[in-house]
């Protein structure tokens, strides 16, 4: 079956930047390892922050590609030898990305006692004012010329 997009309508012309990153949201959003938290470190800088318990430095990566930051860890441990009785720390692969708007640039990246912290900035652009030179009577002149050389 395939999906209607709302952005197919001839009124929203340029709008599949937008489609795109939908799509994208809606494909990581069903994922659920591992837990993170964000959150606003101030006026224009916030935080991810991943549990990646049993993760080295060397076993995660962070990378970002078209407005998307994408965390993955690999474990290197051979665990073939061990004999878990329970096992409840995932220490199994992932990939967990995060669609960032424009304008939002990584900081920074930290281990820390089994926590990833990802710090984030939002560039806060300056206005800009833009004058425009008005000219006086050069569209006239061109038509009028156009004419003239019709006839």
């Amino acid at each position: 079956m395939s999906r209607v997009s709302m952005f197919n309508s001839p009124l929203m012309l340029g709008f599949d930047h937008f489609e795109r990153v939908l799509d994208r949201v809606s494909k990581t959003a069903a994922e659920g390892y591992p837990p993170y938290n964000i959150e606003q470190t101030g006026e224009n800088a916030l935080r991810i922050t991943l549990a990646v318990a049993g993760f080295s430095m060397e076993d995660l990566s962070v990378a970002i590609e078209d407005n998307q930051l994408t965390v993955r860890g690999r474990s290197a441990e051979d665990d073939s030898e061990r004999v878990f009785l329970h096992r409840g720390i995932a220490a199994r692969q992932f990939q967990r990305s995060f669609v960032l708007a424009e304008g939002i640039e990584v900081t920074g990246a930290a281990l820390d006692n089994g926590l990833l912290h990802i710090d984030l900035s939002r560039r806060v652009p300056e206005p800009e004012v833009k004058t425009i030179e008005i000219k006086v009577g050069g569209a006239r002149k061109s038509v009028r010329k156009a004419t003239i050389d019709a006839e």
